[in-house]
C-alpha cells in the first residue's frame, strides 16, 4: 500500500467543505480547516486554475464549486447501475433479517421489481424480478406513489374510478388511496397489510438518487405467521437503514424532490 499524500488530502478537504456550503471565502476555509493562510491560498489558486473551484464574480476571495467537479460527478452518476446497487443493498438487508427483500421502481400505476433476495424460509411470493404488480396494492408501490405530486397522482388515478384489487385488503378507491398516501408520505414508510398476498405483510422505505428524486423503494416481506408489532418495529428500522444505504449508493445527498413538481 502506498502512503497518503498530505497535499492531496488537504485539497480534498477543501473541496469537501463545499458539500455543506454553496460558497466559502478564503478566511472561512482557513477557519474551518485550521490550515495556514498561505497553504489555503495556494490550494484555492490551484483548484481554481484546474476548474474545480470558481471565484465568484465581484468577490474574488469567495469560491464555489467549478465545472470540473460537475463533470466528475456526472461521470459517477452515469456509471451507477440501479439494478446492481439495489441487489447489493437488498442482499445486506436480507442477511440481517433472513426475510425476503425487494427493490422496485414505479412505471405508471405499476411497480416493476428490479431486485429480489429470498429468505431461507419457505414462503410463496407473488413477486419476482421483472414482474409488474399494481402499485397501490404493494408497500413499495405505495411508497413510490407517495413521492408524486398531486398533479402526477391525478394523472394516474382519475377520481371516481375503481382500482383493481389483489386481495380483500387491497385499496379500491382513489380517494382512499390519496388519504393513505398522505399518511405514507408523513411517516416515510409504507406497509402492505396483506394487500397483494393474503399471507404476507410488507414494509417499505424510499431510496433517492443523486438528484433527490425517489428512484426506488426497498421492502421486507414477512409471512403473517412471523409478523407481530415488535417484529414490525424492528423491520421498519432495518428497511429505513437499507433504503438509506441504497440512496447513498445512488449518490443521494440532501433533501428529497417531489416527482412531477417541476
Amino acid at each position: 500500500m502506498g502512503r497518503s499524500v498530505p497535499s492531496v488530502n488537504r485539497a480534498l478537504d477543501v473541496l469537501e467543505l463545499f458539500m455543506d456550503h454553496p460558497a466559502l471565502s478564503a478566511p472561512q476555509i482557513i477557519d474551518l480547516l485550521g490550515l495556514p493562510r498561505t497553504t489555503v491560498h495556494e490550494l484555492l489558486t490551484t483548484l481554481a486554475d484546474r476548474g474545480y473551484l470558481d471565484a465568484i464574480p465581484g468577490a474574488p476571495t469567495r469560491y464555489r464549486l467549478g465545472m470540473r467537479t460537475f463533470q466528475l460527478g456526472s461521470q459517477f452518476a452515469d456509471r451507477l447501475d440501479l439494478v446492481r446497487e439495489g441487489q447489493e443493498a437488498a442482499t445486506e438487508v436480507a442477511n440481517a433479517c433472513d426475510e425476503t427483500v425487494h427493490v422496485a421502481v414505479l412505471d405508471g400505476t405499476e411497480v416493476v421489481y428490479i431486485a429480489k433476495v429470498d429468505s431461507t424460509h419457505p414462503v410463496r411470493m407473488v413477486s419476482a424480478v421483472g414482474r409488474r404488480l399494481p402499485a397501490h396494492c404493494t408497500a413499495v408501490g405505495k411508497m413510490l406513489l407517495s413521492g408524486l405530486s398531486a398533479e402526477a397522482l391525478d394523472a394516474r388515478y382519475a377520481h371516481g374510478t375503481t382500482l383493481a384489487v389483489m386481495t380483500p385488503n387491497s385499496i379500491s378507491s382513489p380517494s382512499k388511496l390519496r388519504v393513505h398516501l398522505r399518511e405514507v408520505a408523513e411517516r416515510g414508510i409504507a406497509h402492505d397489510d396483506c394487500e397483494s398476498n393474503e399471507a404476507v405483510h410488507c414494509v417499505a422505505a424510499p431510496a433517492y438518487d443523486h438528484t433527490g428524486r425517489m428512484a426506488a423503494a426497498l421492502s421486507i416481506s414477512v409471512p403473517i405467521i412471523r409478523w407481530n408489532a415488535e417484529r414490525g418495529r424492528e423491520l421498519a428500522v432495518l428497511v429505513r437503514s437499507g433504503a438509506a444505504d441504497l440512496s447513498s449508493r445512488l449518490g443521494h445527498r440532501g433533501p428529497a424532490r417531489i416527482a412531477g413538481s417541476g
